[in-house]
């Protein structure tokens, strides 16, 4: 399924949902404000210094292993722009970035706009062309479009050694995108409600997880689990712990597209189905929010501070966003996903949204876009800032991984050769839309609110939609 089919899925979904959309990301960085867009201006004194090492006179767009920043392109004369999700700081903390790139670069302006809604905004532009120069690449961009969309950066087998989650932006052989750091897959609480509430131990499984946040209920004040249904992207969080957290297998996610019925119980309470009845009992035994449709992205950052609400299912990354929203950052923690699998608990990690040049830009914003996007990933603070896996591989873990002791933190093996979009398009094809689509991760918490169906029914469908598209594209299916 090619791109515009997911943009048309995306605002069918958007028009089924009576909600009021308060943000927009992924399995990521997303946040949302009142804010639209914000620029930053290249204030800073002309320098007429020039490297030896300088390279302005070098014909033809570089990779980004081949520049130098802050020795090369000295020179150069460009204005870029960026757009981001990151709403609620793209005039602070982002606009500090660009100003620090822009005093090693004076000749260089960085403006960024930032963008609510982000999915469906930028996937809308995207295709209408003329967006910019650097984006953090949808989700819903199959592999077999990056180039439709985005320059090349590097080769797969020399960034591969340099950066962490290439395999993720890479067609081919090619390298489009560089992952603005990662994140492992755990969930976000608030320490001191879970003492509150007398648990006393960190759940290992579905049910015991579920009977934690029964105790919470019971004992505390506190939403137990909040899903943040309004914001819609959240929901699509649940996902990413579908594949290496629920089962410890690396290769789950290239295999899938082979599997009869992936969706299936287990009777070990492992994979996919195990991560979607932790979200459908929730919801049916009454453990979140009471009005999903009025929940909001933006004030339960402040409300899981403060104890209001004792757990969210999100990446790693939003523990800083959470610690930096009220005065208890040391309530907040991370613990692993609830899923063991042969007595072990693992936690996959991936990136957050990777950055992606304009394939349509001029080679001299092209090239300034490569040196800002190197200047970040590798000289900037961001993953300080934002508690997130580095981008490089030599880089320094998060310390809110340290409470991750004894799980094994696994990333999902690159595709085999020929098959590197077959996961995208089975997925697409079935409009399960795994890790692309939040609707159907809404659709089981609105089956479990109303009670139209079961979660079994649910699954039954979407492997039967699996099914239908394993057999429309031709796929071997593993018995």
């Amino acid at each position: 399924m090619k791109f515009k089919k997911l943009m048309a899925l995306g605002m069918a979904a958007v028009m089924t949902m009576s909600l009021a959309a308060c943000g927009s990301s992924d399995n990521t960085t997303g946040n949302a404000s009142n804010e639209d867009a914000a620029s930053t201006d290249a204030n800073a004194p002309a320098d007429s210094s020039t490297s030896s090492n300088d390279t302005t006179d070098k014909t033809g767009v570089p990779t980004i292993d081949e520049i130098t920043v802050g020795e090369d392109y000295k020179d150069l004369t460009a204005s870029i722009k960026v757009l981001t999700n990151r709403t609620d700081i793209v005039d602070t903390v982002y606009a500090g970035y660009a100003q620090q790139f822009m005093d090693l670069y004076p000749n260089i302006t960085v403006e960024y706009e930032g963008i609510t809604d982000y999915e469906e905004s930028v996937s809308l532009r995207l295709s209408a062309g003329g967006w910019g120069d650097i984006m953090f690449i949808p989700t819903g961009v199959s592999k077999n479009e990056l180039s439709t969309y985005f320059m090349p950066i590097g080769d797969y087998n020399t960034l591969n050694s340099i950066y962490n989650f290439v395999d993720e932006k890479t067609f081919e052989g090619t390298v489009y995108g560089i992952a603005n750091g990662g994140t492992a897959s755990g969930i976000a609480y608030n320490k001191k409600i879970w003492a509150d509430a007398g648990i006393t131990e960190m759940p290992k499984t579905p049910e015991a997880f579920l009977e934690d946040l029964q105790k919470i209920k019971d004992n505390t004040e506190a939403v137990p689990l909040y899903t943040n249904f309004a914001a819609k992207w959240t929901m699509g969080a649940w996902d990413a712990y579908t594949d290496c957290a629920a089962t410890g297998d690396p290769d789950f996610h290239n295999n899938m597209p082979h599997m009869k019925d992936p969706f299936a119980k287990r009777d070990d309470m492992t994979g996919p189905y195990a991560v979607y009845y932790i979200l459908y009992e929730a919801v049916a035994r009454g453990l979140v929010e009471e009005d999903p449709a009025s929940s909001d992205w933006e004030s339960s950052k402040g409300a899981i501070n403060r104890g209001e609400i004792a757990t969210m299912v999100l990446g790693s990354w939003a523990v800083e966003q959470f610690k930096e929203a009220g005065d208890n950052p040391d309530d907040i923690g991370y613990m692993p996903f609830p899923i063991t699998v042969n007595g072990k608990q693992y936690a996959g990690s991936g990136g957050n949204y990777a950055f992606g040049i304009n394939k349509d830009a001029t080679d001299e914003n092209k090239i300034a876009s490569l040196l800002y996007m190197k200047w970040l990933v590798e000289e900037s603070t961001i993953y300080l800032d934002e508690g997130s896996i580095p981008a490089r591989k030599d880089g320094e873990y998060p310390s809110l991984l340290e409470a991750f002791d004894g799980v094994e933190l696994l990333t999902n093996t690159a595709a085999p050769d020929g098959e590197e979009d077959l996961f995208d398009d089975v997925n697409n094809e079935s409009e399960v839309g795994i890790n692309n689509n939040d609707y159907p991760d809404c659709e089981i918490l609105e089956a479990a609110l109303y009670g139209t169906r079961s979660l079994d029914e649910v699954m039954d469908e979407w492997n039967q939609k699996w099914s239908a598209a394993q057999e429309s594209l031709g796929v071997e299916v593993n018995k």
